[in-house]
């Protein structure tokens, strides 16, 4: 079942353009590139040169998607210095790229299910502490967990 619009969005005939929040997402995390470095941020990554062997792009790609990623508030540069080097720059996910986390874990789950790969290719998703699978999953700030057809989707109030 589809979610359920209202209001401006449940009557519009023209595209949304920049006025949905998931097109605006996507300028910024929505290419391949921009997903795997936030993805091995999550890993541990943050050095540059880690970053580009660990996606696998050229040298070129990895500094304009940190760029981006940068500008857009997701990564942060960060200086360290290891004994006897010069003083570097790491990237750092942001409180805002930490707040991706729940999408990097619904990519890695719907990818385990969805998509064809050896087992041996499929990561485990669990907790630290129990042991148990981790999911992404659509709840309520009560706490009910929420299928597809009871999310209802509103036009926000026009300003006056």
């Amino acid at each position: 079942m589809p979610f359920q619009l209202e209001g401006r969005l449940a009557t519009r005939d023209v595209p949304l353009g920049d006025h949905c929040p998931i097109s605006r997402s996507l300028e910024v995390v929505g290419t391949r590139t921009a997903m795997l470095l936030i993805r091995e941020a999550f890993y541990g990554a943050s050095r540059f040169d880690d970053l580009v062997l660990r996606v696998g792009v050229t040298e070129a790609v990895a500094a304009q998607r940190l760029k981006q990623l940068v500008a857009a508030g997701v990564f942060a540069k960060e200086a360290y210095r290891e004994p006897g080097q010069r003083t570097r720059q790491r990237y750092v996910l942001t409180e805002a790229g930490h707040d991706l986390m729940p999408i990097v874990i619904a990519f890695l789950d719907w990818g385990n299910r969805h998509t064809e790969a050896p087992t041996s290719a499929r990561p485990d998703i669990s907790h630290a502490d129990c042991g148990e699978p981790v999911r992404a999953v659509v709840r309520c700030a009560a706490g009910h967990d929420v299928p597809e057809d009871a999310v209802v989707v509103r036009a926000p109030r026009r300003a006056r």
